[in-house]
C-alpha cells in the first residue's frame, strides 16, 4: 500500500467532503447493521421473556454483544487514540455463521457448504470464506472509541479457516495521518491453529459519535 503525500493530500480533502455528506446515511445504515445483527443472533426466550446470549453494550458504538465475543483495547476515549493503541476482538466462526453469509453474500462455493466435495480438495474440509474471516477486523474496528469510517484495506491471505474455529482479528494504530484519519495493522489469527491467517494494513477516519 502507497502513502505518498499527494495521495495522502487527495485522500485528506475526499474523506473531509465524503464525511460531512454521509452523517445521515451513516446513521441509517447503523440503524439496519443493528437490526441485522439482532436477527442472526439468539432469539427471545418466551418462558421468561428474557434475550438469551445478549448483553448490555458494552461501550457506545455496540448495541448488542454476545456472551461467546471477546474484545479487549487500550483506549476508551476517541481524544486520546494514538499510535500503539490495540483492539483485539475474538470469536468462533460457526457453522450457522458460514451458511448466514453465504446467504447474505451469495458466495455458495461448494467449499465453504459441501462437506463431501471439500474433503477431496486441498483442504480436506470445508473452510470458512476468506471475506468472513476478514469480517473480524470490521468488529474490532467497530470497538475503537468514536465511530470507525473504512477509508481503505489491503489484505493477504495465508492460511485456512475451518468451520468451527475460534478467530481473533487484531488492528493496532500504527500512524497518525491527520484529520482524524489512522493507518492500521490488521491481522487475522486462527487460535485453534495458533497460526496468522490474514495479514494487511487499513486506513480508517474516526469520527465522533453523533448526538443521542
Amino acid at each position: 500500500m502507497s502513502h505518498q503525500n499527494t495521495r495522502g493530500d487527495n485522500l485528506s480533502a475526499m474523506t473531509t467532503a465524503w464525511s460531512a455528506m454521509t452523517r445521515g446515511f451513516l446513521r441509517t445504515a447503523t440503524a439496519a447493521n443493528q437490526a441485522a445483527v439482532s436477527a442472526m443472533l439468539p432469539s427471545i426466550d418466551g418462558e421468561n421473556g428474557q434475550e438469551k446470549n445478549r448483553v448490555a453494550p458494552s461501550i457506545p458504538s455496540i448495541e448488542y454483544s454476545d456472551l461467546d465475543w471477546q474484545f479487549d483495547r487500550t483506549v476508551d476515549d476517541p481524544d486520546h487514540i494514538s499510535v500503539g493503541d490495540t483492539v483485539i476482538f475474538e470469536k468462533a466462526i460457526t457453522d450457522e455463521d458460514v451458511r448466514a453469509f453465504a446467504a447474505v453474500s451469495g458466495d455458495t462455493n461448494r467449499l465453504h457448504l459441501d462437506e463431501a466435495f471439500a474433503a477431496e480438495t486441498r483442504f480436506g474440509e470445508r473452510i470458512v470464506h476468506g471475506t468472513l474471516a476478514s469480517g473480524l477486523i470490521s468488529a474490532a474496528l467497530a470497538r475503537l472509541p468514536g465511530l470507525t469510517i473504512y477509508l481503505s484495506q489491503d489484505l493477504e491471505f495465508s492460511g485456512p479457516v475451518g468451520v468451527g474455529d475460534r478467530v481473533s482479528a487484531r488492528v493496532e494504530i500504527v500512524e497518525n495521518l491527520g484529520n482524524d484519519q489512522y493507518r492500521l495493522e490488521t491481522v487475522v489469527r486462527n487460535e485453534d491453529d495458533d497460526a496468522t491467517v490474514i495479514d494487511g494494513e487499513a486506513v480508517v477516519l474516526i469520527d465522533d459519535l453523533p448526538a443521542e
